[in-house]
């Protein structure tokens, strides 16, 4: 089932997508170049994840700028794929909930219906993946597990530690994320992290393994600035190459709109090191 509608330059198409491991029907947005019907050639592909509470138009709908995707897609002659994670599903496969199996959604049945629905590079060389927020953890611990499939990955002020007690948030907030993971993931272990295997944090010596590429950035009013420092310590003292940055900012759309630019610049030496633009 396919939809589109024109924006200036660039196009967007709603796509739906059968999950079978999940045995529903889950939307996503495709932002195709302007140039894409012009011409016969495969492009790479960046997913950008959204984060908690969101939805897959987010990306598209809560921007200042409703074009910057579009503009992005021309300039740098990529397709950009907005695929839903559920408004708390934290993108991997949960062992306890049958009808939250985003790792596999996202990894696998998106990116086969991408490649057979558009010319794409269909192939790591590639693919990259990004997101902000509860997508930033998606992103990094997708890409993680998945390096066969993605060369880079990209986080937003990313949820990099499943462990709330680290947040910058009120006491009720990370009482409710806490029962949505003990819903998906099962009861807290004991220690400094409740969730090894998920929290992106305690993945590090997967990620010095698989050379993929990775970019990270975080507002320095951020309620998630304590894990994405952590994170960046983590990587540095076992030397994985990384970019980490911090800038001022909040966990908010403004300072989204900002980073994702400045990602693209990364994601675009990736691909032309790759030898796909």
């Amino acid at each position: 089932m396919l939809g589109s509608f024109a924006l200036q330059a660039a196009s967007v198409d709603t796509i739906a997508v059968q999950s079978k491991v999940m045995q529903k029907t889950i939307n996503a947005c495709v932002v195709l170049p302007d140039d894409y019907k012009k011409s016969k050639q495969s492009y790479p592909v960046i997913y950008l994840l959204h984060g908690g509470s969101g939805n897959y138009r987010d990306w598209l709908s809560k921007l200042a700028d409703k074009q910057l995707l579009h503009k992005l897609a021309d300039q740098y002659g990529v397709i950009i794929v907005t695929p839903d994670g559920s408004p708390f599903g934290y993108y991997f496969d949960s062992p306890l909930d049958k009808i939250s199996q985003y790792e596999t959604f996202i990894a696998k049945e998106v990116v086969l219906q991408v490649d057979a629905s558009y010319r794409t590079i269909n192939n790591r060389k590639g693919r990259i993946i990004a997101g902000l927020s509860m997508g930033g953890h998606g992103a990094m611990y997708i890409a993680t597990l998945h390096p066969d499939v993605y060369c880079a990955a990209g986080s937003m002020s990313g949820v990099m530690d499943l462990n709330t007690a680290i947040w910058k948030v009120p006491a009720d907030f990370a009482k409710s994320r806490d029962v949505n993971f003990e819903k998906l993931l099962g009861p807290k272990k004991e220690g400094d992290n409740p969730y090894p295997g998920y929290s992106v944090v305690t993945l590090v010596d997967k990620m010095k393994a698989n050379n993929v590429k990775l970019i990270f950035d975080c507002g320095a009013d951020d309620i998630m600035i304590e894990p994405n420092r952590e994170l960046h310590r983590l990587l540095t003292a076992n030397g994985t190459p990384h970019d980490y940055i911090e800038r001022p900012g909040k966990h908010e759309w403004p300072y989204w709109e900002n980073a994702v630019s400045y990602q693209f610049l990364f994601f675009q030496k990736v691909f032309k090191a790759n030898g796909v633009l």
